[in-house]
C-alpha cells in the first residue's frame, strides 16, 4: 500500500509541475504581444504643473501615509498643485501593507471631492492603495477580491501619477498591485496593464529624509526583484540587461545612500536602479522569494522590503544548482566575485554578499514573529500564488517551502 501511495504523489507531482512549466511557456509566448507601457518620467516635482494641465484634471486625491505627509514629502506636490489651482484632497491613512479598508476610504474621499485624477506619493504600499483606488473607479461594481489576479482590470483608470520616496518597490513602472485582507490574514495582487501609472516623478530630494533602516530594505527590495528577474524562466534580453543594471547600481550605492542619506548621487542611482529593476520583474515576473515574503506581511504585517531582504539567501540557495550561472553573472555584475570564478564558487560569493548586505545594514538574519503553527497555511499560500505564474527556477512542493520558513524563522524541530 505504501508503494502504491508513493507513485501516487510521484504522479500528482509530475503533473503539477508539467501544468506549471507548460502555463509559463504560454504565457512567455505571449508576453512580447501584451500591451506593456512604460510611465513617462518627470524629473522633479516642479515640472508637475505641465504635467497636470496637459491632462486638464480639475480635482486630485493624493494618496499618501502619515509619515510621508508629517515630513513633509507631499508639500512639493500640494505647492504645485496650488500653484495650478487644482483642487485636492489628501488620503494618509495608508497602512504598510495597504488593506482593502484602505482603498475603500480612499474611494469615499475621492467620490466625496469629485477627483479626476490620483498622485501616489510614498513607498510602494502608498502606490498599491492608489493603484487599487484607481481600478475600483474604473470598476465602481466590483470589489477587490473579484478583481485579484492576471488581466482582470482592463479599463482605463484615472490619471495616475507614481511619486516614489523610496527607491525599491519600484511600483512607479509596474502592473501590479498587492493588497491585504487583514481579517483572513492573507495578501493577494491585482496584475493588469492599466496599473501601470502614466507618469513617474523621479526626484532624489524626495528620499534624502528617508530613514536608514528603510533605505536599506526598500534598496534589498529592488535588489530582490533585479534578482528573481535574471534568474527566472521567463527572461528577456532587455530584462536580462536591465536586472544586471540595477544590481550594479545597487552594490554601488546602497550603502553610501544608507550611510548618507543626502548623497544625492547615490539617491538618484537608488531610484533609477529601483526604476530599471520594476520594469525587468514587471515583464519577467519574480519568484519564491516575493511569494514567502507576501505572506508573511499578510499573517504577521512585516513590511515587504524587510521581508524580502531576510528571505531571499535563503531561497537562493534552496534552488540549488540550477541558478548557479545566473547567480555568478550576478556577482560579476555586482563586483563581489570575478569572471574567472567557477559558476558554483561565484554563486555562493553572490549569496554570501547579500548576507553580508543586509549584517552591514542591520537587518536581522531571521523573523522571529514566525510561529510554527502558521507554517502550514502560510506555505499553502506561497505555493498557490507562486504555481504556476511564477516562473521559478525550480518548483518547489509544500513541504519544501514550509522548510524555508523554519529556516528564515531562525529554526524549528521539523519533527
Amino acid at each position: 500500500m505504501n508503494e502504491i501511495m508513493k507513485e501516487e504523489v510521484a504522479s500528482m507531482r509530475f503533473f503539477r509541475w508539467m501544468y506549471c512549466r507548460t502555463f509559463q511557456i504560454v504565457l512567455r509566448i505571449a508576453l512580447p504581444f501584451l500591451p506593456y507601457r512604460v510611465p513617462r518620467i518627470v524629473d522633479s516635482c516642479q515640472d508637475l504643473d505641465n504635467v497636470l494641465l496637459s491632462e486638464k484634471i480639475g480635482s486630485v486625491l493624493i494618496v499618501t501615509d502619515e509619515g510621508v505627509r508629517r515630513n513633509g514629502l507631499t508639500w512639493p506636490v500640494e505647492m504645485v498643485l496650488r500653484k495650478c489651482h487644482i483642487a485636492y484632497g489628501v488620503y494618509d491613512r495608508t497602512r504598510p501593507n495597504p488593506t482593502v479598508d484602505n482603498v475603500e476610504e480612499a474611494l469615499a474621499m475621492y467620490k466625496k471631492l469629485g477627483c479626476e485624477g490620483i498622485i501616489a506619493v510614498g513607498g510602494g504600499s502608498s502606490m498599491d492603495c492608489a493603484k487599487v483606488l484607481g481600478a475600483r473607479v474604473a470598476y465602481p461594481n466590483k470589489t477587490i477580491g473579484q478583481m485579484k489576479g492576471i488581466l482582470r482590470v482592463l479599463r482605463r483608470l484615472p490619471v495616475l501619477v507614481a511619486v516614489p520616496t523610496t527607491a525599491g518597490t519600484g511600483s512607479e513602472v509596474t502592473l501590479a498591485a498587492v493588497i491585504t485582507e487583514p481579517e483572513k490574514c492573507h495578501k493577494y495582487a491585482l496584475m493588469s496593464f492599466p496599473l501601470i501609472p502614466k507618469y513617474a516623478v523621479l526626484d532624489p530630494a524626495l528620499t534624502y529624509s528617508l530613514p536608514p533602516h528603510l533605505t536599506a530594505t526598500t534598496g534589498m527590495d529592488a535588489l530582490t526583484h533585479a534578482v528573481e528577474a535574471y534568474i527566472g524562466r521567463s527572461t528577456t534580453r532587455e530584462t536580462r540587461r536591465l536586472a544586471l543594471d540595477a544590481v550594479r547600481l545597487i552594490f554601488a550605492n546602497i550603502e553610501t545612500a544608507y550611510a548618507d542619506g543626502r548623497n544625492e548621487r547615490a539617491r538618484k542611482n537608488m531610484l533609477q536602479a529601483a526604476y530599471m529593476a520594476g520594469i525587468a520583474f514587471s515583464k519577467s515576473y519574480v519568484g519564491y522569494i516575493h511569494a514567502i515574503a507576501h505572506s508573511l506581511g499578510g499573517q504577521y504585517g512585516v513590511p515587504h522590503g524587510l521581508a524580502n531582504a531576510v528571505t531571499m539567501p535563503y531561497v537562493l540557495e534552496a534552488y540549488g544548482d540550477c541558478t548557479d550561472k545566473k547567480l555568478y553573472r550576478l556577482g560579476v555584475a555586482a563586483g563581489v566575485c570575478s569572471e574567472s570564478d567557477g559558476y558554483e564558487a561565484g554563486a555562493k560569493k553572490f549569496i554570501a554578499a547579500i548576507r553580508e548586505l543586509n549584517r552591514k545594514m542591520n537587518i536581522p538574519e531571521h523573523i522571529e514573529e514566525i510561529r510554527r503553527e502558521d507554517v502550514p497555511v502560510m506555505a499553502l499560500h506561497a505555493q498557490k500564488e507562486a504555481n504556476p505564474l511564477y516562473p521559478v527556477p525550480r518548483i518547489m512542493c509544500r513541504k519544501e517551502l514550509a522548510g524555508l520558513y523554519y529556516e528564515i524563522a531562525g529554526g524549528y524541530d521539523e519533527g
